[in-house]
């Protein structure tokens, strides 16, 4: 059963033409509390609670101020293309009740959102769903399910609020990505791990006019270089609002020339590149305040929390198996 928001007068993306970002109700809104009696009291406290508090409205979650910003450049792209249905569609997948629907369109329509898509599942998981909504990204603060649309070729990543309030740019969407095992494949971050870092450097330089192969977010860079391009061809490079970042741990001398080549014979760029040889992300992603960061190191994703940074885990290549090693460890390269 699928609720829809109040009309908007905004004509809606064609789901075919359109880039789907799914998220979850727990992504969207802070639903600590209520998730805390779901666990502790069951599901019918939960929905009696929930249908209690439907006039109350649900604070932002880790995800809201991305799809802010997706909106934002949905109103630039109408601007320029009135009658283009390449944009952002934002569905909420969730696998809570129907019951529940109205708090969470009583919250949608609270911040002015434009959600008109709902899948809500009644306790099922959603993820069989992601395709028949074409979806492009899913977001979501459930793990399990992440790591499920991960292995159906879904790009997904796990939702982390930042210990701390950091503002947003109004006026421009920030994207922040890791290289291996998130735009691109694991095939060098497995070197690292099996055969050293001099083997790592070794590797790279050998191969370093070979492509790497395409990691689970690729799709969703090359999705936002697709709207940039519309932007670029309007004159609106200088004020284009959407701009990409690459923050790897990798050394540029030693490592970098590979992965710059990559995304040139993909036909992507990245706005800025930024190579950091070991060193803590945190710092960086604080000078950016990117909207969303993706990595698939848990070490990084809790650093840039520390400092304020939205960050979604990427649950993908073989350092899920070190989510546990020690810094050292898992900050060499990537």
């Amino acid at each position: 059963m699928a609720y829809l928001k109040k009309s908007t007068g905004q004509r809606e993306p064609k789901p075919q033409h359109a880039i789907t970002v799914a998220v979850s109700s727990r992504a969207l809104f802070d639903l600590v509390e209520e998730r805390r009696i779901y666990e502790e009291q069951g599901v019918e406290r939960y929905v009696t609670y929930q249908q209690d508090n439907e006039n109350v409205t649900l604070k932002p979650g880790p995800a809201f101020n991305f799809v802010k910003a997706l909106e934002h450049v949905n109103a630039r792209l109408r601007e320029l293309y009135p009658d283009d249905e390449e944009l952002f569609d934002i569905v909420l997948m969730t696998n809570n009740h129907a019951q529940v629907g109205v708090r969470l369109i009583n919250s949608i329509n609270h911040y002015g959102l434009t959600i008109e898509r709902f899948c809500m599942t009644g306790g099922k998981s959603p993820v069989g769903y992601l395709k028949a909504y074409l979806t492009n990204l899913y977001l979501s603060a459930d793990s399990e399910k992440v790591q499920e649309a991960i292995e159906a070729g879904i790009a997904s990543a796990t939702m982390f609020s930042a210990n701390k309030d950091v503002p947003f740019c109004d006026n421009q969407l920030r994207v922040a990505f890791d290289g291996d095992a998130v735009l691109f494949s694991d095939e060098s971050e497995k070197i690292v791990k099996e055969q050293g870092l001099d083997r790592f450097f070794e590797h790279e330089q050998l191969n370093e006019n070979k492509p790497l192969a395409q990691g689970p977010l690729k799709g969703f860079l090359e999705d936002l270089g697709k709207l940039q391009k519309k932007f670029y061809a309007k004159n609106e490079r200088l004020d284009c609002p959407v701009r990409t970042y690459l923050v790897t741990a990798r050394s540029a001398a030693s490592s970098g020339a590979r992965v710059l080549k990559t995304l040139r014979s993909w036909g992507l760029e990245i706005d800025e590149a930024l190579f950091l040889a070991g060193a803590p992300k945190g710092p960086v992603l604080v000078k950016i305040r990117p909207h969303i960061f993706f990595d698939d190191q848990m070490f990084h994703i809790e650093g840039a929390q520390q400092l304020g940074t939205i960050a979604a885990h990427v649950p993908y290549g073989i350092g899920q198996k070190y989510h546990k090693s020690k810094p050292n460890d898992i900050s060499v390269k990537k």
